[in-house]
């Protein structure tokens, strides 16, 4: 036989190869989407565990950058002795003396409890805490009243009161002029705060005057909680000397702490679950490659004819084996295209649906392409592998 008379196989170009792809995946519609589905819900659950964490954590921290990280709280610890320490009286005129502290404002914890009137029980507090506070809280918090006023050097010294947020939520209150039922007489409600993330106490406090707790409610004037602001360059110096400036003598009984560093902690963790919910993505998507193989099998049986009349016409096993190999990758393309769309949605919907900022990380999408490619190449290797061995004249003759 000459050179010229030698058989040469046909090439399969790429324009037959998605011929050929459409065409098998075509022919069983039904079969296509529930295998493909299975691989959708594996993607979709894994970008969505992924954005929906990514969407936390960049809300906390612009939360972060808008609040500051710059608010110092002391707190007064344990003595040598195991027993509740307290703050000097004078501590928080102490504070204001260091020179970067640029506000400084304190609260007292008062033994009393808040009611809607004097016939609800005592022990029904709700978890509201009745404190005393300067004038000067709201500014260093730099919080905001949602309704009414903020106390002044009058309320301060009269039976009024400004509620948290939660407080107020607890007590059913919505707007101010009321009375609530502190310490055995009514104050009127002059105020109400609105969300303070950085001081979650104050937001399930009632607050009065340091002068009205003293004479009205028998406050012993002892600070429990010392807030100050001054420049971020200088919290670390700041943090250094709050100690031993409010307690010369004990400074080992005061505790300073940032609460930015709880958010920050929290952002940090946002995604504490996200490597359990990501296995059970992981599972998911395990199934639908298991899936996809199974189609891909019974594909391969039904279709025996076919292979056995493409082989017969001079179609070479390593066409064949690229024929089912990119169907089953095809068919796990579908189900990864379908799953990101899905994932991005359920991430868009849910950080809507809570205020935050939508994120889905462009590597998430980029190892949902991965993970999708890796899973159709696992899955059709073993059919592709036994279509190509399928003798033609066995395949002709399969019933």
């Amino acid at each position: 036989m000459t050179e010229q008379e030698r058989l040469v196989p046909g090439r399969l170009g790429v324009a037959d190869v998605l011929r050929v792809w459409a065409a098998g995946l075509r022919a069983r519609p039904t079969r296509v989407v529930l295998s493909a589905l299975g691989i959708a819900i594996g993607i979709a659950t894994m970008i969505a565990v992924i954005g929906i964490s990514s969407s936390s954590r960049e809300q906390l921290l612009r939360q972060l950058d808008k609040l500051g990280t710059n608010l110092l709280t002391v707190t007064p610890g344990r003595t040598m002795f195991g027993a509740d320490a307290k703050l000097p009286t004078g501590a928080p005129a102490m504070v204001r003396r260091i020179r970067p502290v640029r506000t400084a404002a304190a609260t007292g914890a008062v033994e009393a409890s808040v009611r809607r009137n004097d016939r609800i029980s005592e022990s029904v507090t709700g978890g509201i805490a009745v404190q005393a506070a300067s004038t000067g809280l709201l500014t260093t918090l730099e919080g905001a009243v949602a309704k009414g006023t903020w106390l002044n050097d009058a309320t301060a010294a009269q039976p009024a009161v400004v509620l948290g947020s939660a407080a107020a939520e607890r007590l059913g209150l919505a707007r101010t002029g009321v009375q609530v039922w502190m310490g055995g007489r009514w104050f009127t409600v002059v105020g109400i705060l609105g969300p303070m993330p950085l001081a979650p106490e104050i937001e399930r406090s009632a607050l009065v005057g340091f002068p009205a707790a003293r004479e009205l409610l028998g406050f012993d004037g002892y600070p429990t909680s010392i807030y100050e602001r001054s420049s971020d360059a200088t919290v670390e110096e700041v943090r250094a000397a709050l100690p031993r400036t409010v307690n010369p003598e004990n400074p080992d009984e005061v505790t300073v702490s940032r609460p930015s560093d709880a958010l920050a902690a929290k952002a940090a963790a946002a995604g504490a679950f996200t490597n359990l919910l990501l296995g059970l993505g992981a599972v998911a998507l395990l199934v639908g490659g298991v899936g996809v193989a199974n189609t891909m099998v019974i594909s391969v049986l039904e279709r025996r004819r076919e292979i056995g009349l493409r082989r017969s016409l001079g179609a070479t096993r390593g066409q064949v084996r690229v024929q089912f190999l990119a169907e089953s990758l095809l068919l796990s393309a579908l189900g990864g295209v379908a799953g990101a769309v899905l994932g991005a949605l359920a991430t868009t919907g849910y950080a809507v649906s809570r205020g935050w900022p939508a994120v889905v990380p462009p590597w998430a999408l980029g190892g949902a392409v991965v993970a999708t490619l890796v899973i159709g190449t696992v899955a059709g290797i073993y059919p592709a592998v036994r279509a190509a061995r399928l003798s033609p004249t066995v395949a002709l003759t399969a019933t």
